[in-house]
């Protein structure tokens, strides 16, 4: 008679219970990951140029202050990836929020040039962990509206970018560059102190097989935003069969440690690989392209706003800009063109679960694309900073939609390798970008530079056309028989 009790799946109960008091502190947590995360990426804009003019370094040396943070970002976006899929979300964030905390602290007090690049290296794999926040977030978040409430959640990476400009405008002048590298790391340590209060994802533990435990979050949480869970019992569309080998039973006894260990590397290898499986060879490598081009295009601008401003009718006024960190034109710059972001968060909310994802992304590519064709040859500095502004109003609404995008393709059981893969191959763009485009400019090259981001651009649109899914509306699933089961759904035809 028990035999067909009701069931529901976790986006059903999610809905059942709408998006409340819950899920608005996990918006509040997360956003801070990514608050920080802006925070420690700004400030290269400023410390870059106080630490070439103290210490006597080369454009290239200065520049690769900047690349060796992307570089970590690289090795950190993978690393938490997998981490985040084998261990937890929890043990993901945790993990990168305590290397940012300590390495961003400890890099205040480098004594020196090869220290300060050791630090902020480490620094930047500590920030590799970003899309984790991206991922629980998501998780929680009801589906019919989970393209507008992550728009919300990006905003948080605009308000870190402007409380970096106000922040180094305020600091700067007055003390010095370790002080800001100090300040800065501070968003990290508050994360530290509330992970405790932060319970798992249900949804990477109906995954794992852990349905009990993922009810039990579900039921507190229904309990919290003072509403209840469906009638029934809490399903999922599968789980991994890797990670069955873990679920315990009165029949089954529990794996030796050797085994567990040699199973965890098993799993986190196992999720890399179905990334080139044929079912995501095509999506894996189009997303890598759209997330290089996306970073490449969008630090491009962030950093053209320092190493542009002032820049009137020769080239030298930008590169002896640079040299004159108090200078106050470079914060203004910034904290305008920071602001920016803004409007072109809400001109995403308004677009992404309206129009989809892809046409989303593809039309604010075009207004990127316009705004930044007059740069190719010199403007005055209120245009400089108008045509900025724009390109990165919509440059950073194509960054947030990807970002969505990305972790609703894939599954449960590889979302954060999938996303942190992606997500790493970005940081190789913005890891070049300082070293090509801002070192075009600095060379008195700007029409090159400028024209460098716009085939990016194109490229990029090319990608997101050939992308054969579209997810706007669409559910999350948990595992690879899910996509199966959901794909006609997803191809577009």
């Amino acid at each position: 008679m028990d035999d067909h009790r009701l069931v529901y799946t976790l986006d059903e109960a999610l809905t059942f219970m709408g998006f409340g008091k819950f899920q608005g502190l996990a918006l509040a947590y997360s956003g801070l990951g990514w608050f920080s995360e802006a925070m420690e990426v700004m400030i290269l804009s400023f410390v870059g140029p106080a630490v070439k003019s103290e210490w006597g370094l080369s454009s290239s040396e200065e520049s690769l202050i900047t690349t060796v943070v992307f570089a970590g970002m690289l090795v950190g976006a993978y690393s938490w990836g997998l981490i985040s899929d084998i261990y937890g979300r929890r043990m993901s964030i945790l993990g990168g929020a305590l290397v940012t905390f300590v390495a961003g602290l400890l890099s205040a007090f480098s004594p020196n040039y090869i220290s300060l690049l050791i630090l902020r290296g480490l620094a930047g794999a500590g920030l590799g962990s970003g899309h984790v926040f991206f991922s629980w977030f998501m998780e929680f978040v009801p589906p019919s509206n989970r393209g507008k409430w992550m728009v919300v959640f990006s905003t948080f990476w605009t308000f870190g970018s402007v409380s970096e400009a106000a922040l180094a405008w305020i600091v700067m002048p007055i003390l010095t560059w370790r002080w800001l590298l100090a300040l800065s790391a501070i968003p990290a340590f508050v994360l530290l102190i509330f992970i405790v209060f932060m319970p798992e994802s249900p949804r990477y533990l109906c995954t794992k097989g852990r349905i009990t435990d993922a009810h039990n979050i579900l039921d507190k949480i229904a309990q919290f935003n003072q509403t209840s869970l469906p009638s029934g019992n809490l399903t999922s569309d599968g789980t991994n069969d890797l990670d069955e080998e873990f679920s315990t039973s009165e029949e089954t006894p529990l794996l030796s440690s050797a085994r567990k260990r040699t199973t965890v590397r098993k799993s986190g290898f196992s999720s890399f690989l179905m990334l080139f499986s044929p079912r995501f060879f095509k999506t894996t490598i189009l997303l890598w392209v759209l997330y290089f081009g996306n970073s490449f295009v969008y630090y491009g601008i962030v950093l053209l706003a320092s190493e542009l401003s002032g820049s009137q009718s020769k080239c030298s006024s930008s590169i002896l800009l640079s040299e004159n960190v108090q200078d106050a034109s470079v914060y203004i710059n910034v904290f305008i063109t920071s602001f920016a972001e803004l409007p072109g968060l809400l001109t995403a909310a308004l677009l992404v679960d309206r129009v989809g994802r892809k046409l989303s992304m593809t039309i604010m590519f075009i207004f990127v694309c316009i705004f930044l064709l007059p740069l190719v040859t010199l403007q005055s500095n209120i245009l400089l900073t108008a045509l900025l502004s724009g390109a990165r109003m919509f440059s950073m609404g194509t960054f947030i939609i990807a970002n969505i995008f990305a972790p609703e393709i894939y599954p449960t059981s590889m979302r954060s390798t999938g996303a942190g893969v992606a997500y790493a191959v970005g940081r190789i763009g913005g890891m070049v970008c300082p070293l090509v485009a801002v070192g075009l400019v600095t060379s008195c090259h700007q029409t090159a530079a400028i024209i460098l981001l716009e085939a990016l651009i194109v490229l990029s649109v090319v990608v997101i056309l050939l992308i054969p899914f579209e997810t706007k509306g669409k559910e999350l699933v948990d595992t690879m028989d899910g996509v199966s089961n959901s794909k006609q759904v997803l191809v577009v035809a």
